[in-house]
């Protein structure tokens, strides 16, 4: 969007032709001012603060632009940007839809643009009424210097006589007494004057700022209508077609939405269910792994066991020869008992082993089955 600069721009060169116009003929400017000082300060006070209501009217629209461009590029969270005063309504509107693109339908973009407007105008108004106040201001002063030319006319013709009086005397008495209708008038014209050139002056500035706030209501609303989408307004019903009433458009605008929030909500459902179905899988490997560990133990206890039978004959002729008073020496016993040492410790390897893995098989089952059990619980939900 464009920004209002240049019709600042605009605003400060037409003061400054103003000013240099103002500084060339300040001598007459002076004396008409001095006429009736009192109305013709109250006439630029309210002309001073006219211009600064106009160039603020142009200013406060530079936050807005920001606001809109920094939202259209991604460059500042909303949670982190300062909240707009004419775009009040559209920033709460694109707070309450975090996740989503913006997507308005035309009733809605129609009722955000009618709220901008009245905005907009509603800031205006203050500007035209300094410029009808300066124009009333302008009317009172010359009123008012005549109602003094009247009097002091009156006043003058009241006074004169013609009879049994010098002449040059009349005349003088005449010329004193013109004075004070003179005055009267530097009070008309010098309030009108002032009056009507500062609305002159508000009138052009304002006139830039209704144009930079017009250049500014267009390019949102050319914005917004790319953000709109139409539908066609329409019904069939027999013989013709019948506009949908606004409560049935409301209703299919609504029952749109909750179609969006259902596909969002599904989309996530899928991603959840992609997800378990990975751990799922994580977890089948994992089984497998330790169903390869527990063959290889199978394995080697059979082999256990095989070794041990092999070893019971050898045992038994041992103990037989041992009761018979054989000759078995000590160190023969005492390899004898390191085997028996052997063999027990082997045994109870085994048997911790053995523990140790059916409780990880436990684990992982249960783990499993809370696993299967959230599945199904999201999936109804």
């Amino acid at each position: 969007m464009a920004e209002p600069r240049r019709y600042l721009i605009r605003m400060l060169a037409f003061l400054v032709a103003v000013i240099a116009v103002t500084a060339f003929i300040a001598a007459p400017l002076a004396n008409a001012f001095l006429a009736n000082a009192p109305l013709n300060g109250l006439i630029l006070g309210v002309l001073l603060l006219g211009i600064i209501y106009n160039f603020r009217q142009v200013w406060i629209l530079s936050p807005e632009v920001n606001w809109i461009e920094g939202y259209r590029n991604n460059r500042t969270p909303l949670s982190q940007a300062t909240t707009p005063r004419l775009l009040a309504p559209m920033a709460t509107m694109l707070g309450e839809r975090k996740d989503r693109a913006l997507s308005l339908s035309a009733m809605a973009m129609r009722s955000l643009l009618d709220g901008i407007s009245s905005r907009l105008d509603e800031s205006r108004e203050l500007s035209h009424y300094t410029i009808g106040l300066l124009i009333f201001l302008g009317l009172l002063g010359t009123f008012w210097g005549l109602l003094e030319t009247v009097a002091a006319i009156r006043d003058v013709i009241g006074g004169m006589s013609f009879t049994g009086g010098d002449l040059n005397t009349m005349f003088a008495d005449l010329k004193t007494g013109l004075a004070a209708p003179l005055s009267g008038m530097g009070t008309a014209f010098s309030s009108s004057l002032f009056g009507l050139a500062g609305s002159l002056v508000l009138g052009f500035l304002d006139l830039q700022a209704g144009q930079a706030q017009n250049r500014f209501y267009t390019e949102l609303e050319d914005w917004l209508s790319s953000l709109t989408r139409l539908s066609s307004g329409v019904l069939g019903s027999g013989e013709g077609d019948q506009q949908v009433p606004a409560y049935v458009q409301a209703l299919l605008e609504q029952t749109a939405d909750s179609l969006e929030n259902l596909q969002r909500t599904l989309t996530r459902g899928e991603e959840s269910r992609i997800a378990t179905d990975g751990h799922l899988v994580d977890i089948g490997n994992k089984l497998g792994t330790l169903t390869d560990h527990m063959r290889t133990e199978q394995v080697l206890m059979k082999a256990v066991a095989e070794n041990q039978m092999e070893l019971k004959p050898v045992l038994a002729k041992l103990a037989d020869s041992s009761s018979l008073g054989g000759g078995m020496d000590e160190s023969t016993r005492g390899h004898i008992r390191n085997l028996d040492v052997y063999l027990g410790r082997l045994v109870e390897d085994i048997g911790s082993g053995r523990d140790e893995i059916i409780q990880s098989v436990r684990s992982e089952i249960k783990m499993l089955a809370r696993t299967i059990a959230a599945t199904e619980e999201k999936k109804k939900n």
